[in-house]
């Protein structure tokens, strides 16, 4: 007999200094996916805003601060404009394929490279090898790591170029890190293009969405996701598309009621 679904319980962390604003604390609700059931809930989850990493779904949940917004592209709507079109051409040679959730040396290789470039002395920056291997390979759902990789030659696989840990969810695919070349060599958009082609394989397997995470109000790091449009926002009264003059409006404080 199969057991029943046994509704999860949920944590609060507590506060520590928010990584997005300056002078903001941040809290998260959190609840752990494990057993037969962890895909139907991440499911569930991530339609409400929670985020997956490992095999823990989380959200924020800052008491005085509603900055933190749930982000979605819609697939089936999305029209590349022309700076994306010709993106797309200067990327066609990639090589790009869906490999299951295994850490490599490589994968970790260039995620150190692109920490460095992009991100140093952040939160992830001690990652080690055994840190990346848990964070890609950790996952009760139906997880892939993304490749994006330069053209193969004399019968060997191209230079790892791009990769993103990614979830096929029941209404779309969820980012859940990306990272890519970033050094003064490197080919100008991967970071763009990683998103492209995340919405027309999210197009091409007739799903609905790609979410991309928090769209933080006020931040310069998470300015670059409100150039894919149509976006919807998660808010109080469900998802929404957001408006073009949302993206520069500063960050605000919600009060207490």
């Amino acid at each position: 007999m199969t057991a029943p679904f046994r509704f999860p319980r949920f944590f609060v962390t507590s506060p520590s200094p928010c990584p997005y604003l300056p002078g903001r604390q941040e809290r998260k609700v959190f609840t752990e996916l494990n057993g037969q059931h962890a895909g139907e809930l991440n499911d569930a989850l991530g339609r409400i805003g929670f985020r997956r990493s490992q095999s823990v779904a989380y959200r924020p949940s800052c008491p005085s601060c509603n900055a933190c917004q749930s982000v979605r592209v819609v697939a089936d709507r999305f029209t590349p404009n022309a700076t994306h079109r010709k993106l797309m051409r200067r990327m066609a040679d990639l090589e790009v394929s869906a490999c299951r959730p295994w850490a490599t040396d490589e994968q970790f290789e260039l995620l150190q490279q692109y920490l460095a470039s992009r991100h140093p002395g952040g939160g992830m920056a001690g990652m080690d090898e055994q840190d990346y291997a848990d964070m890609v390979e950790h996952s009760p759902v139906r997880s892939f790591v993304i490749e994006y990789r330069e053209p193969s030659a004399n019968g060997r696989p191209g230079k790892l170029v791009g990769a993103c840990i990614t979830d096929q969810q029941a209404d779309g695919l969820s980012m859940i890190y990306s990272y890519y070349d970033a050094g003064p060599d490197a080919r100008p958009g991967l970071g763009t293009f990683i998103i492209l082609d995340h919405i027309a394989r999210a197009r091409s397997v007739g799903l609905p969405y790609v979410y991309l995470g928090y769209w933080v109000k006020g931040s310069a790091r998470m300015a670059y996701k409100a150039r894919f449009r149509p976006l919807e926002v998660l808010g109080a009264a469900g998802w929404r598309e957001m408006p073009a003059e949302a993206a520069a409006a500063p960050a605000k404080v919600a009060e207490l009621v």
